[in-house]
């Protein structure tokens, strides 16, 4: 389960993601445009430490693209390329802000979600010593799960960006599709539907080593 915080962020995670996209290969979109939320999931990193939300985002008028985030109370060593920036939450402090295909909590929860099709993390708040839960934004799927024997994890050896992002790790190859398209999913695949994408499409799938 993903605890979650009633709190403002300062800078926003979207004015974040507006100044960080336009340099992404696979972004398209203006430089300077707004960029608005069509939807997140979350999945946990289990030491608690480290949150993991990704986010579906885009200009108004362009594409949705796929963008995994996380959360840190201290800078991830060797990471400073993926850094998005750093934000004031009002209720933890300052947080880093990261790509997490180069983050290895992100990449280990992805491949266990995939993997073993353990999907999104339940989302909650603290309110007054009880949980109250909070209804995602969006939903998300396994096809093709099974592989629960493959090793977690241990080490991120390369990340590309393309079109897509795949990530190389020590056990298995993950592909995050950054601009989410219907398609046949091939192998282990987390889908994904949000408001306004009646059907559930990739966003991220697997092929072993």
């Amino acid at each position: 389960m993903a605890l979650l915080h009633r709190a403002t962020l300062r800078p926003t995670k979207l004015d974040l993601l507006a100044t960080w996209l336009p340099g992404r290969p696979w972004y398209q979109g203006s430089a300077g445009a707004a960029v608005v939320s069509r939807g997140a999931y979350r999945f946990d990193d289990p030491a608690g430490a480290v949150g993991v939300e990704t986010m579906l985002v885009g200009a108004a008028d362009g594409p949705v693209h796929h963008v995994p985030l996380t959360y840190r109370d201290a800078p991830l060593d060797g990471a400073d390329d993926s850094l998005l920036g750093t934000t004031e939450h009002s209720a933890l402090g300052t947080r880093w802000v990261y790509d997490g295909c180069a983050d290895p909590v992100y990449v280990a929860a992805l491949a266990h979600a995939v993997l073993t099709g353990a999907g999104q993390a339940e989302q909650y708040f603290e309110v007054d010593g009880r949980r109250e839960v909070r209804e995602p934004t969006m939903t998300v799927a396994v096809t093709g799960a099974g592989h629960a024997d493959v090793a977690p994890v241990g080490v991120v050896r390369q990340v590309v960006d393309g079109d897509d992002t795949v990530i190389v790790t020590d056990s298995v190859e993950l592909v995050v599709v950054r601009r989410p398209v219907p398609a046949e999913p091939a192998g282990p695949t987390l889908l994904g539907r949000w408001d306004g994408q009646p059907t559930s499409i990739p966003l991220a799938y697997t092929r072993l080593a």
